[in-house]
């Protein structure tokens, strides 16, 4: 018997809510507080740990396996932000702009499945942080993500990174 597509999604959005968690704190080790951005970074780190804790109690609720790969999220997330950090301001950010434009798309098409009406608790909470998703990607580009060296590349990369951590933390 397969396992139902709500206890996916829930996996999936817990561990991109924890590697997000992971990639500004790698981020904020790097900047500390003084940096162009830091307070931002700031803001966003403390609603995606919101964010997660509220994923975190529904898995507990619900009884869902969370993804066997946090602790591989947790050091490529925090290595991420890190890195992105040492390059500069502007590079952070597009780290943002990047994966909250996949996780946009990501919570968008999770909500067209759940639009059945299936599951309103989870449709919800996807439905507020998407709408927190969508505030940081406009914080981040509004701070200089597309500044950032070779911007373009930098993001395809990230992007591309965030849809194979989406598809491996769905099953595994």
């Amino acid at each position: 018997m397969s396992e139902p597509r709500t206890a996916r999604m829930l996996r999936v959005d817990q561990a991109g809510e924890y590697g997000a968690t992971r990639i500004y704190a790698g981020q904020l080790a790097v900047m500390g507080t003084r940096a162009p951005h830091s307070a931002e970074v700031a803001g966003m780190a403390a609603q995606e740990a919101d964010h997660r804790r509220r994923f975190d109690a529904l898995i507990a609720k619900r009884g869902v396996r969370p993804t066997a790969l946090q602790p591989l999220w947790s050091v490529a997330g925090f290595a991420l932000g890190a890195a992105t950090a040492l390059i500069g301001p502007e590079a952070a950010m597009a780290c943002t702009a990047a994966i909250e434009t996949e996780i946009d798309k990501h919570y968008t098409a999770q909500l067209d499945d759940l639009a059945d009406g299936s599951d309103p608790e989870l449709a919800g909470m996807i439905a507020e942080f998407r709408d927190d998703e969508r505030e940081h990607l406009s914080a981040a580009m509004n701070a200089g993500a597309e500044r950032a060296p070779a911007y373009p590349l930098l993001s395809g990369a990230i992007r591309l990174g965030c849809r194979m951590a989406i598809r491996l933390s769905e099953r595994i």
